[in-house]
């Protein structure tokens, strides 16, 4: 089998993660050539675990070597989009780990090099290929709902107490992380809402910074969405709550659908409401419930390492465009946008790049570093050129 010569950027927890899948084979078309980073002991790391491995501190000998033909971005969320334009730069497909970047004004730089570049680009929402949600977006297509009223996702199951906050330098700090809940653990669930469902029109968020642990950072998230067609949604999201609850809720004209404990459940109403209704009906609709099957083979992050080499070598369909991370990062930030506003409501569909890069900036500014932050001196550094 042919197999994609690819580089990783960043060799901590998910860059030794995909490191991980390959050497365990579950990626035969991919084997992993070099490896970037800032660490010296992270390198000892990879060199221990890969011999033959070419090793780097500077992305971009690393891009010039020629010793990959891809690279799989997987560094703290500030350093995604110039890495990925720098690859770019060097006619390399892009692999990045979500969320693309930390604002929209540099995600929509980091695509237009992508477009000029023309190769393969593709963001690690990895929750596309699990069965569950591969299931329920076909389910979606292909069954007859009529029209959508409401949605509702609570997703508590992030809990992360102080520990988690404090053991890296970069974490849950406006100035390195750029963000907590929002920008950290959910871009899952905001970009399968937007995959499932489509970009709301607008929304309005009410955002907790520092409720439960001491971070400058979001750890609880409420918000309201609005789509022209009528159809609203909340989305409730929180690091702090345990035990934690992950539960969609879909009313539709055809009934609800209940996706929770990895089970699709749906109430199937006899007739539409609307015809219900229409009719004169004076009583409660009759249902059938069914529980949808998932047949899909369980896969998580190695189903999309395979999916980007497959795409860069046979021209396969990406599952997560790359191109499509603006689309999750615009929720999110407008999610910011909304709260730091008053909880205002923000229209995505003309979003104001330059308005919320500036109040971030405002945030940056009074970021207080992290005792531990000289082991990422040379990371802060960067991010605060690229800033300016």
């Amino acid at each position: 089998m042919e197999k994609l010569k690819t580089g990783i950027v960043g060799f901590g927890n998910m860059g030794s993660a995909h490191a991980g899948y390959v050497l365990d084979g579950k990626v035969p078309n991919m084997e992993i050539t070099a490896v970037c980073d800032l660490i010296p002991a992270r390198l000892d790391y990879a060199k221990e675990l890969m011999p033959d491995v070419a090793v780097f501190d500077n992305a971009d000998d690393m891009y010039a070597s020629g010793l990959c033909d891809a690279v799989i971005i997987a560094t703290p969320h500030y350093a995604h989009p110039a890495l990925a334009v720098s690859a770019f730069g060097h006619g390399l497909h892009v692999l990045c780990e979500k969320p693309a970047g930390v604002y929209t004004k540099q995600v929509l730089e980091m695509n237009e090099a992508a477009k000029k570049a023309g190769t393969v680009f593709e963001v690690d929402f990895c929750l596309r290929v699990t069965p569950l949600y591969r299931t329920l977006k076909e389910f979606l297509e292909k069954t007859e709902l009529g029209h959508i009223k409401r949605i509702t996702w609570q997703v508590t199951n992030w809990y992360r107490p102080q520990a988690y906050h404090d053991s890296a330098a970069w974490r849950s700090t406006w100035a390195t992380e750029g963000g907590g809940t929002l920008i950290n653990q959910n871009p899952h669930q905001i970009d399968l809402w937007q995959w499932l469902f489509g970009m709301p029109d607008e929304l309005m968020a009410d955002v907790s910074f520092g409720k439960y642990y001491d971070i400058e950072v979001d750890d609880d998230v409420t918000a309201i969405m609005r789509y022209k067609n009528g159809t609203t949604g909340v989305y409730m999201t929180s690091t702090g709550e345990a035990p934690g609850t992950n539960r969609l809720d879909i009313s539709c004209d055809m009934g609800r659908i209940v996706v929770e404990n990895d089970k699709i459940v749906f109430d199937r109403n006899v007739m539409s409401e609307r015809q219900w209704n229409a009719d004169g009906q004076d009583d409660d609709i009759p249902t059938t419930r069914e529980e949808i099957p998932v047949t899909y083979e369980w896969e998580i992050n190695e189903g999309i390492d395979r999916n980007f080499a497959a795409a860069v070598l046979n021209g396969d369909k990406v599952v997560a465009p790359g191109l499509e991370g603006i689309t999750e990062l615009t929720m999110s930030n407008a999610m910011y946008l909304s709260a730091w506003k008053g909880n205002a409501w923000i229209d995505l569909n003309n979003f104001p790049h330059e308005e919320f890069w500036s109040l971030l900036q405002e945030r940056i500014k009074t970021s207080k570093p992290k005792k531990n932050a000289p082991a990422f001196s040379s990371y802060i550094t960067a991010i605060n050129k690229e800033q300016k």
